[in-house]
């Protein structure tokens, strides 16, 4: 078994564990590496960024979207 099937047998079967450890792997090293609240800062922004993008793959208008946010 080479390293290529043995991701795709973990991609398979444990992709939800397996993206949790990445995840939680490169959470830690960023909070080793900038400290708390730095990280927590590059968290919000990513998942500011991750709700745009998923806004923009569903079509939806972005100035409709915003106006409901202000109003």
């Amino acid at each position: 078994m080479g390293w290529n099937d043995l991701f795709q047998e973990i991609m398979k079967n444990h992709r939800g564990k397996a993206i949790g450890i990445l995840l939680g792997l490169i959470l830690g090293l960023f909070t080793v590496v900038l400290g708390f609240f730095k990280t927590f800062l590059v968290a919000i922004c990513i998942s500011i960024g991750y709700i745009l993008g998923r806004r923009v793959d569903d079509d939806e208008d972005f100035k409709n979207w915003i106006d409901k946010i202000l109003h």
